[in-house]
């Protein structure tokens, strides 16, 4: 396992990379933008390419940032 000296910051209750999370903003409001704009102009369309261009940006994102979060088991002790 490497370590890593990233900086965590609190989200929502849940600890992200700053680097990862503009990076994934990023990507999602391209994949978002792109579809809408490509999209044809006849009604509902626009709104159909965006969702799915978000849905694909949302997919990629998923599989090139990992969780880096690391959860360890312990036994309670009985009193």
């Amino acid at each position: 396992m490497e370590k890593r000296n990233d900086i965590f910051y609190d989200v929502w209750g849940d600890n992200v990379s700053l680097k990862d999370l503009l990076i994934s903003m990023i990507a999602s409001i391209a994949g978002t933008l792109g579809g809408y704009l490509l999209a044809p102009n006849d009604q509902p369309l626009p709104l159909i390419f965006g969702l799915v261009g978000g849905i694909v940006a949302f997919i990629i994102c998923s599989f090139i940032f990992k969780p880096k979060r690391h959860i360890t088991k312990e036994e309670e002790v009985d009193s």
